[in-house]
């Protein structure tokens, strides 16, 4: 046989032994296995007892070795044709790449300077963590304990890397750092017996001998005052003195070095879109303006003959819109979640098995915290989710505003979705975890508005309230970037959700202070639920009375969370499908 057929046998015959669906299959394989290793909080839900004693570890050796092992990762991703692959598997392609090219990129700007905003960060990893752990074997107990006595090295690491943030400029404002600092003085000044710390070891299961529970709970009080606390008081003093040594006054990303630059990419990322800041202030101002015609009508039918600053004042004041006890307002919420749950089968054929919860903001964290968020659960660690709601300062949370907190929330909002995924079924580990802002916040909000077709909204102040929190997220497009791309100051931010919402003064302040010390994550919400809301206009314009809303938000979340460009694809050609049927 002449040599040239002979190469080319071998090559047909090495091209088609080749088997992308296999590549893949291996490539997640060791991408989940990575995953897992840099998570130890999941990985010891998981009933790792190793990774169940220590926390994450963002040290340089280990963020080398990872990026290191996610340019690997992507050059595997890059050699796979996605084309060659199933349905299934070319989402999971997709999103694969979306992680890795995010991750890489992000990279570049060193973000773990950065490691905290106004209400959360590695300081509130610990007390979060705590919340959603439980001890159920002497084992898991003394790995908690391993924890509670090796809190300080996982600090140390992040002080370094905020130590270089200080050394090169790229750090956080004074006032963000002046919220940090209040929160982690609270943290401090709890009592021993009640420190939301010690939760893993209040309900030791009777299995365990009493003696040796009340060993264990000994010894997780001792790891406490002697260990954890030490720690967060090093921390206090660290940002006290040496981190607001030469404090940050201005407020915008842009001022620090390289932010420009790093804040147009935070754009794109947390939009998932190519767009530009001036796009999306120019979008926002276009929403603000839109928003507040609907609230003009919404005051007529309230009968309200005031000014519409008149009527902000009359619904941050008059007492009717407020609960008198923090057990008032959870039950009210409550009451609303549970309504939401009773529409749920007329707007959904899929529904998850993980229930949820309605509980109280820990209080530890609570006076710099959101009015609302949500805790995620865990089906196979017994842990339903958590609809977190704010009762510090009564006076700032208005009724009115609840039922669309409680939608955005729960269900059908960030409950429904991530329960959804968690639920996935042949699907990759690393799929169910995923979660992108653009699209489950970009949901969320979607469900604000769908909750006037569930009949959640009751009043016109109800209905005032929604238009409110819609305002709120369409002035984020306008804040965000006027804040981080224009120069704008933190009382210019204010005034946009001052002027154009009935949004409580506190609430305006720490929403402000949030986007300060989170540049670009705001963005996310509008751009995904202007997309959702359009999606499901073209379909219904389309499909005409053959349009089954269950079936569309069946379909839109069936899969995960994936980036809104592909969103648009996957949900387009479902509409093309369904109008040839």
């Amino acid at each position: 046989m002449p040599r040239l057929c002979l190469l080319s046998l071998l090559f047909v015959s090495a091209f088609a032994a080749a088997d992308p669906a296999a590549d893949f299959e291996q490539l997640i394989s060791a991408f989940e296995t990575h995953e897992l290793a840099q998570d130890p909080v999941r990985a010891g839900r998981r009933g790792d007892l190793e990774a169940a004693s220590r926390w994450p570890d963002s040290s340089p050796d280990t963020l080398a070795g990872r990026l290191a092992d996610e340019r690997n990762f992507r050059q595997q991703l890059s050699d796979i044709d996605a084309d060659a692959l199933g349905e299934v598997e070319r989402v999971s392609h997709l999103v694969m790449a979306y992680l890795l090219d995010s991750r890489l990129e992000l990279a570049e700007f060193e973000p773990q300077r950065i490691s905290f905003t106004n209400d959360s960060g590695f300081f509130s990893v610990p007390v979060q963590v705590a919340q959603s752990t439980r001890a159920r074997s002497v084992a898991q107990a003394e790995a908690w304990i391993s924890r509670l006595e090796t809190i300080e090295e996982y600090f140390a690491v992040q002080t370094d890397w905020l130590v270089r943030g200080v050394e090169t400029g790229f750090l956080q404002p004074q006032l963000v750092v002046s919220r940090v600092m209040e929160q982690i003085e609270g943290v401090i000044a709890i009592d021993p017996d009640e420190h939301p710390l010690m939760a893993p070891m209040q309900q030791l299961p009777d299995h365990i001998d009493e003696d040796e529970r009340a060993r264990l709970r000994r010894a997780a009080r001792s790891a406490l005052i002697e260990s954890a606390m030490p720690a967060y008081r090093r921390l206090l003093r660290f940002l006290r003195e040496d981190y607001l040594a030469e404090p940050r006054a201005s407020i915008g990303i842009s001022d620090v070095p390289g932010g420009r630059d790093y804040y147009r990419w935070l754009v794109r990322h947390h939009t998932t879109l190519d767009t530009t800041p001036d796009e999306i202030h120019r979008q926002g101002l276009a929403e603000v303006e839109r928003i507040r015609s609907e609230m003009d009508e919404v005051i007529v039918e309230t009968g309200f003959a005031g000014s519409f600053a008149e009527f902000l004042h009359f619904l941050r004041t008059d007492p009717q819109f407020y609960a008198q006890s923090e057990r008032e307002l959870l039950m009210k919420a409550a009451w609303i979640a549970k309504r939401a749950d009773d529409a749920m089968p007329r707007f959904f054929g899929h529904l998850p098995r993980l229930p949820y919860g309605v509980r109280a903001v820990p209080g530890a964290i609570a006076p710099n915290y959101t009015t609302g968020r949500y805790w995620s659960g865990d089906l196979d660690s017994g842990l339903a989710g958590g609809y977190m709601v704010n009762t510090y300062r009564l006076d700032q949370r208005p009724l009115y505003e609840l039922p669309a907190l409680t939608l955005h929330e729960a269900v059908p909002g960030h409950h429904h979705q991530i329960a959804i995924a968690q639920e996935l079924e042949n699907v990759p580990e690393f799929r169910r975890n995923t979660y992108i802002t653009a699209f489950g916040e970009g949901w969320a909000l979607y469900t604000e508005w769908l909750g006037v077709e569930m009949d959640i909204y009751e009043t016109p102040y109800e209905h005032f309230g929604r238009l409110t929190y819609e305002m709120w997220r369409a002035c984020r497009l306008v804040v965000d970037t006027g804040i981080h791309y224009f120069g704008w100051s933190q009382e210019q931010a204010e005034a946009c959700l001052l002027e154009n919402s009935a949004l409580a003064p506190h609430n305006v302040r720490t929403e402000v202070e949030r986007y300060i010390s989170w540049p670009g994550q705001a963005l996310a919400y509008k751009t995904g639920e202007l997309l959702i809301r359009e999606l499901r206009a073209e379909a219904e314009a389309t499909l005409g009375t053959d349009f089954d809303l269950r079936a569309f938000h069946d379909h839109l979340l069936a899969v995960g969370a994936i980036p809104l460009d592909a969103l648009a694809a996957r949900m387009r050609y479902w509409i093309t499908e369904n109008e040839a049927e």
